[in-house]
């Protein structure tokens, strides 16, 4: 059923309908498609800590880490070929999402999810059946076309079919979906790890399949939005789609504003070349930062590489992937946070909450394994010093699961106008899967050559994208997502970027 109206904070608009249960189900099938995104995540640093998984496919690795006291004891996991097998797929995420791009826009958004969950399957099959490093990295790439494809669509499609109102909190069932995803994949490496015989890696990546097939068959009973049906040039059916989803049939306003955007979209017939003008500055720097400032909070330091490093620390095998297992549990219960919060309290106070929280975080962990560990990491941590290494690190995944993590997927999705929307998101994610991949690539070697100082590094970035929130993002919550641009217009810096007859012209328009 619908909940009463809704209001676009921005322009005073009210319209009919609200938040309906067929949204919901929409939102939460849509949703599994981070689903795909956390497991893997999740699974690579778990299969890279078993020491079967390692004899197989990572001889060399396998023969330093057994080689106790031998060389430096950050450096024991430093592999470019074992960080390749994580980073790889990131780089075939980053190439798929401009293809995802033109599909998204011209077949619509549930198209796209259809085609990363069948890939991903593809992708997880061949994974669980690998029997050499090529099989291996292959299956990663497909893997990695599935995510690109995913993460293409399933933001923009959650912030198309939510009202305003509940935008922030319905987006983020994205990245509940992710951090379920990390968390049932930590489950499962701790159970797999177990399994005599050294074949439970491949139970763990093979499992990947169910998630790709959840995605794969919910996409086929998801409706497209009304944004994406009208951009098609079904206008009568994308008003009944739009009735439908608001629970109303006074829906002419809302659906005004639709055609609208729509109209000012078929303007543009390359929004590649569009969205580098002038006037769509503010989307293209946020489109590009917020997933740049992403990832160097260093957190996939922690999802990729959680057992791995633990492991560093000393924590033995099976403590290693429950603290992997603590820390998931974590990133899920903070995620409740966010979708509680950041519809009532906004976008900027939960940033720059979780932005402080990790800063001091990090420099606290820094600081103990400086301590404890010095610059050979030859060093050894008593129960209550682990535990408190535990539970800094469990802080720091907290403040990013509030904050950084959803946010980072549900501002670039909202702020972008229909003409430029799926090149907005395909940057989005581009920008997103390159430092991803440059991050899996290098930790490893980082945390060899930087040690302790790896924590600092990554904190001072976040000091640095604390300070750009502050200054540069404007509140976006109960905006409507094609009035976004009143949002720029009143901003201190980035409103000399919007023309005067960008907003008149909408004024006129809405009345």
């Amino acid at each position: 059923m619908a909940g009463g109206a809704f209001v676009d904070a921005s322009s005073g608009k009210s319209y009919e309908g609200g938040i309906t249960a067929f949204v919901i189900f929409t939102c939460a099938v849509a949703a599994m498609g981070g689903l795909i995104f956390g497991y893997d995540i999740g699974i690579s640093g778990g299969v890279t800590s078993m020491e079967p998984f390692l004899r197989k496919f990572f001889p060399s690795v396998y023969k330093k880490m057994k080689k106790a006291g031998s060389g430096n004891e950050y450096c024991k996991f430093d592999s470019q070929l074992l960080t390749l097998f994580t980073s790889s797929l990131y780089i075939a995420a980053l190439v798929a999402s401009f293809f995802a791009s033109i599909v998204t826009r011209r077949f619509g958004r549930k198209m796209s999810m259809f085609i990363g969950g069948l890939v991903f399957l593809f992708g997880s099959i061949l994974n669980g059946a690998a029997v050499n490093i090529e099989m291996l990295i292959i299956g990663r790439l497909l893997l990695g076309v599935g995510v690109g494809f995913g993460n293409q669509a399933v933001p923009v499609y959650l912030s198309e079919m939510a009202p305003a109102k509940f935008r922030g909190a319905l987006n983020i069932g994205f990245q509940m979906a992710v951090t379920i995803g990390i968390l049932a994949a930590n489950l499962i490496n701790y159970g797999t790890a177990r399994i005599k015989g050294g074949w439970g890696w491949r139970l763990s990546l093979g499992l990947a399949a169910v998630p790709a097939i959840l995605m794969t068959i919910g996409s086929l009973f998801l409706p497209d939005t009304p944004n994406s049906i009208l951009e098609r040039g079904h206008t009568e059916k994308a008003k009944q789609m739009l009735r439908k989803i608001r629970g109303t049939d006074n829906v002419d306003e809302e659906f005004q504003d639709l055609i609208d955007a729509t109209e000012a979209a078929k303007k543009v017939d390359r929004p590649w070349k569009n969205i580098v003008q002038p006037r769509y500055r503010p989307q293209l720097v946020i489109s590009v930062l917020i997933p740049f400032f992403q990832q160097l909070t260093g957190i996939n330091v922690i999802n990729f590489y959680a057992p791995v490093l633990f492991k560093t620390l000393g924590f033995g095998d099976n403590a290693s992937l429950m603290s992997a297992v603590i820390t998931g549990t974590i990133n899920v219960l903070a995620t409740f946070v966010s979708i509680f919060t950041v519809d009532k309290f906004g976008r900027r106070i939960l940033f720059l909450e979780g932005g402080i929280q990790m800063i001091i975080s990090q420099a606290a962990i820094g600081a103990m394994i400086a301590t404890y560990f010095g610059v050979d990491g030859d060093g050894n941590l008593s129960k209550v010093q682990a535990d408190i290494l535990l539970f800094l690190i469990c802080t720091y995944v907290a403040a990013f699961a509030w904050s950084w993590g959803p946010l980072g997927w549900l501002v670039p999705s909202e702020i972008c106008p229909l003409e430029i929307r799926s090149a907005g998101q395909a940057i989005n994610v581009s920008v997103n899967m390159l430092f991803t991949f440059v991050i899996a690539q290098v930790f490893l070697t980082m945390l060899c050559h930087m040690k302790f100082g790896l924590f600092f590094f990554f904190a001072g970035f976040v000091i640095i994208m604390t300070i750009f929130i502050s200054f540069f993002l404007p509140e976006t919550k109960n905006v409507n997502i094609e009035e976004m641009i009143r949002v720029w217009k009143a901003h201190w810096f980035w409103g000399k970027y919007i023309p005067d007859d960008a907003v008149i012209g909408k004024h006129e328009r809405s009345n």
